[in-house]
């Protein structure tokens, strides 16, 4: 490869026709003096068409107002966006003032901005591309030119492609050039003409005299084969030795080959020379010399021509080596290149794989997680299951002694002495009567720390044991949770114990007796099922139905929580069997309370479960519209017949729903039908309709905010003052709840209650307490 010149003032270039001409800008100010060199120098020399490249380092990473540079990795994709489109913006401004100075020479321009890390490749890229020629560019530009021993950097060599001739400019003058292989071959041929020229010529007479033996001495002077013989043995070294193929070089090869061509190029500069003064001593020596002298002159003259052809034969031949070794680097350059691409793309693919195979790892860590969640979410259900299942055991278990403390097969009642019932009514005190019914006087009093009901039969009745032991048979035999529970009797006196209902009847409640807050209308739709279920049960009693013949609001008792429980079962009669009249039985006398006796009953003086079916249509309609019995079906028809139902409505009851009911009072007015076979069947056809309505009526009680009332004063345990959960009778006489109960008496021998000594600490399970607390519970849970 040739030195690159560096003539102190700018050369005429030629440049062919419509010749492209690139120009490399980097950006800095000495930029201006490279277009202003190009501008000057390849425009007087015929038609140009400019391009401007601009190399800019590759977008991976984006600044904060801190200045800290973010990897674009981890950017949002509107930031890089804004961001690039302000590269673009400042880029555009930068070579906007190179490209007015283009445009002031009316030189066509075209701008080029490539993205590379790489400044050399790219350029080599976009020469190679558009068959570029000539390229100027600044000699300081790093990375492009870098000045060592006076030739340029091998790197640019075999990056630029040969047939581009490069000018580095300095400070606006032409610092370096680098010519291309096609004006390498001219020179080379027009030096070896010059030269076979002036080796042909003889020269004029110059210094004789002294100054002969000097020059003979020169012309006979041989020149050293040394440098030519070498560089001959290493020219064919490397013809027979080397594969262009498969040979691999380096820049060190690459140097050799140039200082070949410098040696050469010294060599024949020596020979010419050598020539040159051969052929003035000859001129001297014309006059001296002898035939033979002569002939032995021409002998050297034309031996030295001989060794002058073989070296420029040798100098070409090392020409043509080092242009195709400069192509073999540019080649090498370009497949190293592929393998940089390649392994990035080898890399991306790496982190890409990395990427997928973190995410599917996060998504094994999810489900790893979300698995141990749901064993974690089944042993506790499994243990939540498991305690139910030993909560239930538990409670069936005490259902069990429950069970059987109240229903004995020996013995299903308690029997209390007449001093007991009299001690506990306080000899029969006015202040303790509830109420007188037909059959007897009732008193609420305390037996065994329990509230109960105490109904003395009228003495004549007394006397007459018949009618205390059916009703004691009859309900000692019974249990159902609307049916009125028997706690125990006195059969010498014709005293029957139940338990005690805190709201008293249902007549007194519709009637707001003593200032009693009414009924709501959802909670009268289930005293309706809840009478109509246990109206069920008593006729499906086996061997024989029970009739009540005399159901009445009055008969009909409400707890704390206003569940309704029938009362008085014992006052009816039991179906004897008969094959013709399953379901009749013949009466000597009537009973029952006028306006709720079944009409065939009180004609016929039959009675048959279809009895209690007009006596329960009466009951709804009281339960509609809180009035008393006389008349009170045809006025419910008549306001159905005119539209007009709720005007007779109770409206202390809230907002009746319209379509229920109606539909209740079609029911109620069914059931009173006069004929028994015009009344529906209770368990058949009124038990479903009021199945249906009391899940009406406990949806709408769900939905209202109604105060859930308070529990019974004897619920409360004295001691920890709350509902006891497992009531026990101390001796002196109270209830307490069995935990509060033993810690107190760990430490106490006195009641807690009357603070008198205790007498033992024994204490006796208050079974009869616990089902009511628990029905409570259930009720308002």
């Amino acid at each position: 490869m040739n030195k690159p010149s560096e003539p102190e003032d700018p050369l005429p270039l030629q440049s062919p026709l419509s010749a492209v001409v690139a120009v490399a800008i980097n950006g800095k100010r000495k930029s201006k003096y490279v277009v202003r060199w190009a501008l000057e120098n390849f425009i007087p020399e015929g038609k140009v068409v400019f391009k401007l490249i601009h190399v800019r380092a590759v977008l991976s990473s984006v600044p904060t107002p801190m200045g800290i540079m973010i990897p674009i990795t981890e950017v949002r994709e509107d930031v890089i966006a804004a961001y690039r489109k302000e590269v673009n913006w400042q880029t555009h401004e930068l070579l906007h003032a190179y490209k007015i100075m283009c445009v002031k020479k009316k030189v066509l321009v075209d701008v080029v901005v490539l993205e590379s890390e790489d400044v050399a490749s790219a350029l080599a890229q976009v020469v190679h591309k558009s068959n570029i020629t000539n390229l100027v560019i600044e000699a300081s530009t790093p990375g492009l030119f870098s000045r060592k021993t006076g030739t340029l950097s091998s790197t640019i060599s075999a990056k630029i492609p040969s047939f581009c001739t490069v000018y580095a400019i300095s400070k606006g003058k032409l610092s370096s050039i680098r010519p291309s292989d096609m004006e390498t071959n001219g020179n080379t041929k027009d030096d070896y003409s010059d030269t076979s020229s002036t080796s042909g010529s003889s020269g004029s007479g110059s210094q004789r005299g002294s100054q002969a033996p000097s020059i003979r001495s020169q012309m006979f002077a041989r020149p050293s084969s040394v440098n030519v013989n070498h560089l001959r043995c290493q020219s064919l070294g490397s013809e027979e030795g080397n594969d262009p193929i498969t040979t691999h070089f380096s820049s060190s090869s690459i140097g050799n080959i140039v200082g070949r061509e410098s040696s050469l190029q010294s060599l024949m500069s020596e020979t010419e020379s050598r020539m040159s003064n051969q052929e003035s001593i000859s001129d001297v020596l014309s006059g001296y010399s002898t035939s033979e002298s002569q002939a032995n002159l021409n002998f050297e003259l034309e031996k030295l021509r001989i060794e002058l052809n073989h070296v420029r034969g040798m100098y070409e031949m090392a020409q043509s080596e080092t242009v195709d070794a400069s192509q073999k680097l540019y080649n090498l350059k370009e497949w190293k290149l592929e393998g940089e691409k390649m392994l990035k793309e080898g890399k991306f693919r790496e982190e890409m794989a990395k990427e997928l195979a973190r995410q599917e790892k996060e998504k094994y860590e999810a489900a790893k997680k979300e698995l141990e969640l749901m064993r974690d979410r089944a042993e506790r259900e499994a243990l939540r299951r498991k305690a139910a299942e030993t909560k239930a055991e538990r409670d069936a278990r005490e259902r069990e002694k429950i069970s059987n403390a109240l229903v004995d097969q020996m013995q299903q009642y308690q029997i209390f002495t007449w001093e007991e019932i009299v001690s506990a009514t306080s000899s029969f005190s006015e202040s303790l009567r509830m109420g007188m019914g037909a059959y007897g006087t009732v008193y609420k009093c305390s037996l065994h720390h329990t509230n109960v009901a105490i109904k003395v039969l009228h003495s004549k009745e007394s006397q007459n044991s018949k009618q205390c032991d059916q009703e004691l048979e009859v309900l000692s035999k019974i249990r159902h949770p609307h049916v009125l529970l028997l706690i125990g009797a006195c059969p010498d006196r014709g005293c029957l114990i139940y338990e005690y209902m805190e709201n008293g009847s249902l007549e007194d409640r519709l009637l707001q007796k003593n200032g009693t807050p009414p009924i709501p209308w959802f909670d009268r739709f289930r005293i309706a099922w809840e009478v109509a279920s246990a109206l069920v049960f008593l006729h499906d009693a086996k061997p024989k139905p029970i009739i009540h013949r005399d159901l009445k609001p009055a008969d009909i008792l409400l707890d704390n929580n206003l569940v309704s429980k029938i009362g008085d079962v014992g006052l009816s009669s039991m179906l004897r069997a008969d094959p013709s009249l399953p379901s009749i039985f013949q009466n000597t006398g009537s009973v029952g309370t006028l306006c709720y006796i079944d009409p065939e009953y009180q004609r016929t003086g039959s009675v048959s479960p279809k009895s209690d079916v007009y006596a329960f249509g009466i009951v709804i309609l009281q339960l509609l519209t809180s009035k008393p019995a006389i008349a009170l079906t045809h006025m419910v028809e008549r306001a159905l017949s005119e539209g007009s139902l709720m005007d007779v409505l109770d409206a202390d009851a809230g907002d009746w729903p319209p379509e229920e009911t109606e539909e209740l009072a079609l029911l109620g007015i069914c059931c009173a039908e006069l004929r028994r076979k015009d009344r529906p069947d209770l368990r058949d056809q009124v038990l479903p309709v009021l199945e249906k309505l009391k899940e009406v009526a406990s949806q709408a009680k769900d939905a209202t905010s109604w105060v859930k009332l308070a529990p019974p004063s004897h619920f409360i345990c004295p001691i920890s003052q709350d509902v006891m959960k497992d009531p026990y009778v101390a001796v002196d006489g109270y209830t307490y709840d069995r935990r509060a109960i033993e810690k107190w008496l760990e430490g106490n021998d006195k009641s807690p209650m009357t603070n008198l000594p205790l007498l033992n600490k024994h204490l006796i399970p208050n079974y009869t307490l616990l089902s009511a607390i628990k029905e409570w519970k259930s009720l308002n849970h």
